[in-house]
């Protein structure tokens, strides 16, 4: 375990904003989890960070990194081992090397495991937990369990690990067979075309309201274009919110405050943030 006290944090989020944490703990054992967990108040999980809004000041927080708890074993007949802080795209390439399918409709979104299975993720009417058959996390009482998918509850963008803070360690997925490589190369020429992947960002803004997309509600209200200072929603995919160099943590805030005033307007329909909001 690593600790650095009074750490910058701007470069840990993609939208690339960010101030002083009390201290960033890496992690290298799942037991010392445990203990950073007991003896901090205030913690706070960070993954990759490609959708996780931290506030620029200083912050009274803890961050804690699990990217080094990435081990990915094949258990045979379909069902792979993965510990939380592997980066999901070579989970990806893990399975491609396998020949099993199941996630190529998720290929090409950033994150670590244990981030999309925290907010069951997923893309083109797939979700991450379509391939997962148990997690194993630390509950409230910091204890660790294993804990099947039945048992789990799920919903779109939301599962009950949100709702009881729990912590994922890892997971054991179960594929099909035949890896289907074209459908992988065909999705991420869509989202290099379609997302705004030259600028900093945090992928979807706005969940997607049952029966609609964010993105054709926030084109239609008028506010495509629109900025605050130098974050803006994206020309090229509205539902994105862009960094054009400095914005400023309230940048964020404000705007996203806006489009959702705005689509309420024209639309009559509530906007839910999709992305992680940290308040200090």
């Amino acid at each position: 375990m690593k600790v650095y006290k009074n750490h910058d944090m701007k470069e840990y989020s993609n939208m690339k904003i960010g101030g002083i944490a009390k201290e960033l703990i890496i992690i290298d054992e799942r037991e010392e989890l445990i203990e950073v967990l007991k003896t901090r108040k205030k913690t706070f999980l960070i993954g990759n960070g490609t959708n996780t809004l931290i506030p620029d000041e200083d912050m009274d927080i803890s961050f804690i990194s699990l990217n080094k708890l990435n081990k990915i074993e094949d258990l045979k007949n379909g069902r792979v081992y993965v510990e939380s802080g592997l980066n999901f795209e070579k989970l990806i390439d893990f399975i491609e090397e396998k020949n099993y399918s199941g996630l190529e409709n998720l290929a090409g979104i950033p994150g670590s495991v244990g981030g999309l299975i925290y907010m069951n993720g997923g893309a083109y009417g797939s979700e991450i937990f379509d391939c997962i058959e148990e997690i194993e996390i630390i509950n409230e009482k910091l204890e660790i369990k294993k804990i099947k998918k039945s048992q789990i509850y799920i919903t779109y963008r939301k599962t009950e690990i949100q709702e009881k803070k729990w912590v994922v360690i890892s997971a054991i997925f179960k594929f099909k067979n035949g890896f289907n490589k074209g459908r992988v190369l065909e999705l991420k020429g869509k989202r290099e075309m379609r997302h705004p992947l030259n600028k900093p960002n945090l992928g979807s803004t706005f969940k997607n309201p049952k029966g609609y997309f964010s993105a054709k509600l926030i084109m239609k209200s008028g506010i495509q274009g629109y900025r605050v200072g130098d974050m803006q929603v994206s020309n090229i995919h509205p539902n994105f919110l862009e960094n054009h160099g400095n914005a400023k943590y309230n940048d964020v805030i404000e705007i996203m405050r806006i489009v959702k005033e705005k689509v309420k307007l024209d639309s009559g329909i509530e906007l839910e943030e999709e992305i992680v909001i940290i308040k200090n």
